[in-house]
């Protein structure tokens, strides 16, 4: 029933690249065990052999790199659900490691000559330790002999016992969300469908993740020091549903205004505002050493004054707004901080429509 005959990996690529995506990850592998290329490992159980009758991941990897300059990952599952050499293994406590050795292992092997992923998103890790997966092989392979070892990064998914704790960034667990700063690397992997990894034809509008809640996961992710992994189910057809393109198309055009605060931005002294809910910060330094501070506000100011009670100014700081030509006003606070006055600012003046960041530069702070 899988027969992706509306697929086009120019319309998935040039649809990521209009979003701001700066990686994209394929699922090549789900826990059911069938392959999105035409595996030696999966025989009759992959996308050239049945169903499709193409290769999924070549096609997407080469439209990738072909027009955009976005970075190409593969995720994969180590184990599978139905597979009867995992379930033998599984039934001797993990002593035994047939699945492994012909199958997990010749997979990840073969994807990475084939397609040279630059992330490696490993999934399927909870019911074993990383030695029956003979995780540390693989990846002492991947970082020192592999086409990619100057390129790849991966996760932490390789066994039980690694998860959040070893690994080129950390998952943790679906929807990781910590809202405080973290100390290694993260990655937020989320779905715009509130409910679901995959399509789901009986889903109701209700069910989607809005602009606004999807922002506000974005910058309080980022601003904690992670990165936002946002996952889309396509149809049987190949196609990608229209609400997941429009959800896209708004994180790109929102991107394009205020992507000076998120994009090699770092977390700040403090993640979000002391006086004024839902304002979340950034820091990176510009060109001459100069730090920028940028205070990402999810609500438009209700009054004329943005007050904040974190940042606070000297004389020669100034305030704009990312998107809006002029400098805005500012007094310092009493009680320590500062408020930003609002001009009147026309509708169509408004550069965009969620989520508003401020520039803050040369702060005592």
């Amino acid at each position: 029933m899988f027969t992706t005959e509306f697929f086009s990996a120019a319309q998935w690529a040039a649809l990521f690249n209009a979003s701001g995506a700066e990686y994209v990850v394929l699922t090549s592998k789900h826990h059911e065990g069938f392959t999105n290329w035409p595996s030696k490992h999966s025989f009759n159980w992959n996308s050239m052999d049945v169903g499709p009758k193409r290769d999924l991941v070549g096609e997407l990897a080469h439209a990738i790199r072909q027009n955009t300059n976005i970075h190409f990952g593969l995720y994969h599952s180590l184990f599978e659900w139905f597979h009867p050499l995992y379930l033998k293994d599984k039934a001797a406590k993990f002593e035994t490691q047939d699945f492994v050795a012909s199958k997990t292992l010749p997979e990840l092997y073969e994807i990475v000559n084939a397609y040279k992923p630059e992330v490696i998103w490993s999934d399927g890790d909870w019911e074993a330790n990383s030695t029956y997966w003979n995780s540390t092989e693989f990846l002492a392979w991947l970082y020192t002999d592999s086409p990619v070892k100057d390129t790849v990064v991966t996760n932490d998914r390789w066994g039980k016992d690694a998860t959040c704790k070893h690994g080129g960034y950390f998952t943790c667990q679906d929807r990781f969300n910590p809202g405080v700063v973290q100390k290694r690397k993260f990655e937020n992997a989320m779905t715009i469908d509130k409910y679901s990894w995959g399509y789901r034809r009986d889903a109701r509008l209700s069910d989607y993740l809005t602009m606004e809640e999807l922002l506000k996961t974005f910058v309080e992710t980022v601003s904690c020091g992670g990165n936002m992994l946002m996952n889309i189910g396509p149809t049987k057809e190949g196609t990608i549903a229209p609400i997941f393109q429009e959800r896209l198309l708004q994180m790109g055009s929102w991107m394009a205004v205020n992507g000076e605060g998120i994009r090699a931005t770092h977390p700040w002294k403090h993640q979000n505002d002391t006086i004024t809910e839902g304002v979340w910060y950034t820091q990176k330094r510009d060109k001459t050493g100069g730090l920028n501070v940028y205070a990402i506000s999810l609500n438009w100011p209700t009054g004329m004054t943005l007050s904040l009670g974190v940042p606070m100014p000297t004389t020669s700081t100034e305030v704009t707004l990312l998107g809006y030509p002029a400098p805005f006003k500012w007094q310092k606070r009493n009680a320590g901080g500062i408020d930003i006055l609002i001009p009147k600012i026309g509708f169509n003046e408004i550069p965009c429509k969620w989520a508003w960041t401020f520039k803050l530069t040369n702060l005592m702070n």
